[in-house]
C-alpha cells in the first residue's frame, strides 16, 4: 500500500526508518517543513527529517502551505492509502486529512487525551507524571483529538530531562508503529474515541517561559529545569545580568531563607531560597560566560550572596 510521511523534528526521525523499512507499504514521499536559517550564523538547514529521507533515497516535498491547492493536488497524485504524521509542527487541512482512505495516523508522545498540543514531552517532567507514553491515533481536524488505535505507557524515574525523554519515546513510537501498522491496514486496529476526562493542552513555549519564580517550591523549579532543556531554558535575573540555570537540585530549606534571594549552600556552593526547600544550583552559565559549576561562578561574583533574583 501507498504511504506517505509528514513530520519534521529529531523525534519523528526513528518513525520515518520504521515506516520507509515496513513491508506492508511503500513510502512514496515525506512531506517535511521547508529549510530555515539555523543557529546565529543563520546557516540553511534542513530539518531533521528532511535530512534522513534525502540519505534513504526517499522523495521530499517541503510546502510553505498545506493549504494550497496545488499543494493539495501534488498530495493527491501520489495516491497514498495511508499517512503516518510525527512531530510535524502543524495541522493539516481536512482537504489532506480526506486524502488516504485508511487515514491519517499520528504519533503523538503522551498518554492522550493528557498533554495534547505542541509541547507534551516538557510538559510530563515539569508535572512530575508518574508515567507518559506514545498514543497512536487517527487524525482528525481538532489538535490530537482523534481516536485511538494504540498506545504504550512508560515509567518515568523523576531524573529525566526533555532531550533523553524525547530519545526514549521517539524510539518507543517507531515501535508502537511496527506493531500497529499491519494490523490497523488489516481492520484489527478498531480506533477508540478519546477519554473526556483528564483533558489537557499543551502550547509552544516563549523565552520568558524559562524564568524561574522563587515562589514555587524547589521540588518544582527543578523539573522546570529538566523540562526546559534545552528550548526555552531556564533563567535567574540576578545583579549583574541573566544567569542560565543548566542543572539543578534541591535541598531543604534553611533558617533565615528568603524566598527570592541566593544563598550560600555546602552541597553546590549556590543555592535559590524558595516558597519551599531551595534550589542547588549545579551547573550554571551567566551571560556572556561559559558553563561553570556555581561555585566557580561565585568566586568570581561573590555579591551574589543575598542577592534578590527574579
Amino acid at each position: 500500500m501507498r504511504a506517505i510521511f509528514f513530520g519534521s523534528g529529531a523525534f519523528a526521525v526513528p518513525v520515518l526508518e520504521a515506516l520507509a523499512a515496513a513491508p506492508e507499504v511503500m513510502l512514496v514521499a515525506v512531506v517535511t517543513a521547508p529549510p530555515r536559517p539555523v543557529g546565529r550564523a543563520g546557516v540553511v538547514g534542513q530539518t531533521p527529517v528532511g535530512e534522513r529521507a534525502r540519505l534513504l533515497g526517499l522523495p521530499v516535498l517541503t510546502p510553505e502551505r498545506l493549504r494550497d491547492p496545488a499543494v493539495v493536488a501534488d498530495v493527491a497524485a501520489l495516491h497514498p492509502v495511508v499517512g503516518v504524521l510525527a512531530d510535524y509542527g502543524k495541522l493539516l487541512p481536512q482537504t489532506i486529512l480526506d486524502l488516504p482512505p485508511y487515514g491519517i495516523l499520528n504519533l503523538h508522545p503522551s498518554l492522550l487525551p493528557q498533554h495534547r498540543g505542541a509541547t507534551p514531552i516538557p510538559a510530563a517532567i515539569f508535572e512530575g507524571d508518574a508515567e507518559t507514553g506514545v498514543s497512536l491515533f487517527r487524525m482528525d481536524a481538532g489538535m490530537d483529538t482523534g481516536p485511538i488505535v494504540a498506545t504504550k505507557a512508560v515509567s518515568l524515574s523523576g531524573d529525566e530531562d526533555a532531550p533523553r525523554l524525547e530519545a526514549r519515546l521517539a524510539a518507543l513510537a517507531a515501535d508502537l508503529l511496527r506493531r500497529s501498522l499491519g494490523p490497523w491496514l488489516r481492520g484489527e486496529l478498531p480506533p477508540v474515541a478519546q477519554s473526556r476526562e483528564r483533558v489537557s493542552i499543551t502550547r509552544p513555549f516563549r523565552r520568558e517561559d524559562g524564568r524561574l519564580d522563587p515562589a514555587r517550591p524547589a521540588a518544582g523549579l527543578e523539573r522546570q529545569v529538566r523540562a526546559y532543556r534545552p528550548w526555552p531554558g531556564t533563567f535567574l535575573q540576578a545583579p549583574g545580568g541573566r544567569i542560565a540555570i543548566l542543572r539543578a537540585g534541591i535541598a531543604a530549606t534553611q533558617p533565615g531563607d528568603v524566598p527570592g534571594r541566593l544563598v550560600a549552600d555546602d552541597g553546590s556552593g549556590l543555592a535559590l531560597a524558595t516558597a519551599d526547600g531551595r534550589l542547588r544550583l549545579l551547573e550554571v552559565q551567566p551571560a556572556g560566560g561559559r558553563n561553570m559549576d556555581a561555585a566557580a561562578l561565585l568566586r568570581g561574583r561573590p555579591g551574589l550572596i543575598r542577592a534578590r533574583v527574579g
